[in-house]
């Protein structure tokens, strides 16, 4: 029987020190509340990702407010995640079952590349908390234009979850190979 190398000795050029190298230490962040009844004022899913972004010593370049509205969705995510002063993007809210939840369908054809693992883990982490009511979760992840975007549910406990536990510890990474230069 032939013993299996571990994973980061099966190839030297893809230990962590080089898949690391392109990491992105201070991200600039971009967060999108998607709602028709909450204002920027009165958005404490939303302070909890600009909370978390800056906790973790990143810039918050800007905060959004998105109708619950298909196209203007589409449209904010495109416009955000293709911003030179934006590394990722954050959305709240949309990503429920109700025919307004909108989120999930407007960014998904946005996606060059899909981030099934940032849904998984969500859901995986918010189970503790919601139980089987996960399962009317979407969160859903992508890279648009090089930029990675993230769609979180809109209730306060899940954006902290979601933004403390899963997108802030993997975004520097993620944004810096979503736009490493292949040359």
């Amino acid at each position: 029987m032939t013993e299996t190398p571990d994973h980061d000795e099966e190839h030297d050029d893809h230990g962590h020190d080089h898949h690391h190298h392109h990491d992105v230490e201070t991200v600039g962040a971009a967060v999108v509340t998607v709602s028709s009844s909450r204002t920027l004022d009165d958005d404490p899913a939303g302070d909890a990702i600009a909370a978390a972004f800056e906790a973790a010593g990143h810039e918050l370049v800007v905060r959004e407010l998105a109708g619950d509205d298909y196209d203007h969705v589409q449209s904010t995510l495109r416009t955000l995640a293709r911003r030179d002063d934006v590394d990722a993007v954050v959305s709240t809210g949309g990503t429920g079952v109700t025919p307004d939840d909108v989120t999930v369908e407007a960014a998904r054809p946005l996606f060059e590349k899909t981030l099934p693992g940032f849904g998984e883990l969500f859901r995986r982490l918010s189970y503790d908390d919601i139980g089987v009511r996960v399962v009317g979760t979407r969160a859903v992840a992508g890279i648009v234009a090089g930029t990675p975007v993230f769609c979180l549910p809109g209730s306060e406990n899940a954006a902290t979850l979601g933004a403390e536990e899963v997108v802030v510890p993997a975004v520097g990474h993620l944004s810096g190979l979503a736009t490493r230069d292949e040359g």
